[in-house]
């Protein structure tokens, strides 16, 4: 393959050595891997349709722009696309589809962590790893057995990550000594944020409230939080109740701040709350369109091809595809492509500087965007506690 890389690729050194070197569960080790030829097979495998479809779509979009970008320098690249529909059954049957009929070398998604999990088991028994853009649960790359998923990776950051983060900001930038925890109970992703959250915080939270997936009446707990004191909602979530969630909230009356997970960071979100009821909200995300030249950059052409701002899911799934072609340089297999990834020091991408830690996770830091009227305001990078 020709390898003519622009966008401050990854060094690869001699001293780091391969992660967790034993940490291949069930068939891993013994997994034969697929040929990595002159051209490098990449699958995606994303959310095209159904309750996430706007992760996935937004991620495919980003895919798709950093492959073209890598086209043009000479790669040679081929790209199956496939929709696993929002369905964890879907993506783990998607999965199995391109490792073995179509014979990648790397897939990047899904995009939900139910959705990633489904797949593990496939794509770790062909030997080809996959990148997941924004699947955060902490338990995708271990194993049950307590070793590391050899063939699973991540642009973004883990939920116990965020948890740290949401208590960090609130404690620390908005001073909240008391909040209200509101958060979804059907979902690990927003279950294990909270989980964290009530771990880190110091403070009082006066009232926990749960909401599930696809619920659109939130009237009661909302007026059972009207009248508690405190000074912050925190609210792990997804943005579809998210939206109705704050919509109703500031139609109550209620004006005190809210502060999401990343979960939150789509336009949907501001669309089914209403512009003008988006105020004082914040929400996590792994990108800032002014953090750096190179996102800057990014913006620019991402809004030239799709005429519109990418979301931090699409900043996420473009830097997994560099990612990924970069760490194809001299491999036979895709064992090697994901023996690489694992080797990753400093890959310089959009949404910063990230280094593949020895449980498969980029060390990386967090963004707090605020918003007034819909629109960014603010931007603050934020660590853990």
């Amino acid at each position: 393959m020709k390898k003519k890389l622009t966008f401050g690729m990854l060094a690869f050194t001699s001293s780091v050595v391969l992660a967790a070197c034993g940490a291949a569960p069930s068939a891993g080790s013994s997994a034969l891997g697929t040929e990595v030829g002159d051209t490098l097979k990449i699958g995606l495998n994303f959310e095209l349709s159904g309750s996430t479809a706007a992760y996935g779509t937004a991620e495919k979009n980003g895919a798709e722009l950093a492959i073209e970008e890598l086209k043009a320098t000479g790669e040679k690249l081929e790209v199956v696309t496939q929709d696993n529909k929002s369905e964890n059954a879907e993506a783990a049957t998607v999965a199995t589809k391109l490792v073995t009929e179509n014979k990648v070398n790397v897939m990047v998604g899904p995009a939900t962590s139910g959705a990633v999990a489904a797949t593990i088991p496939n794509i770790t028994s062909a030997g080809v790893p996959m990148v997941t853009p924004s699947g955060t649960q902490d338990s995708l790359t271990i194993g049950a057995d307590g070793k590391v998923n050899e063939y699973v990776f991540r642009t973004t950051f883990i939920d116990s990550y965020q948890g740290a983060v949401l208590s960090n900001y609130v404690t620390n930038t908005l001073k909240a000594k008391k909040v209200v925890l509101y958060y979804d109970n059907s979902s690990d992703y927003s279950k294990g944020i909270a989980e964290v959250f009530k771990e880190k915080y110091k403070g009082d939270i006066v009232i926990e409230e749960t909401f599930a997936a696809k619920d659109t009446d939130f009237q009661a707990a909302l007026s059972k939080i009207k009248s508690a004191d405190y000074e912050v909602i925190v609210m792990p979530g997804y943005y579809e109740e998210a939206g109705s969630i704050i919509k109703q909230a500031r139609e109550m009356g209620i004006e005190k701040a809210i502060v999401g997970s990343d979960g939150l960071a789509d336009s949907r979100m501001i669309e089914l709350a209403g512009a003008n009821n988006v105020d004082n909200v914040f929400y996590i995300s792994g990108f800032s369109a002014e953090a750096s030249d190179k996102a800057a950059a990014f913006v620019k052409a991402y809004k030239a091809k799709y005429g519109e701002e990418p979301s931090m899911f699409a900043a996420l799934s473009y830097d997994a595809v560099y990612l990924a072609v970069s760490a194809a340089e001299g491999a036979k297999t895709s064992k090697d492509i994901a023996a690489n990834i694992a080797k990753v020091k400093d890959f310089e991408g959009v949404t910063g500087t990230m280094t593949i830690d020895e449980t498969h996770n980029p060390v990386k830091s967090a963004v707090m965007i605020g918003l007034t009227d819909g629109k960014v305001t603010s931007s603050t990078v934020v660590k853990a506690d």
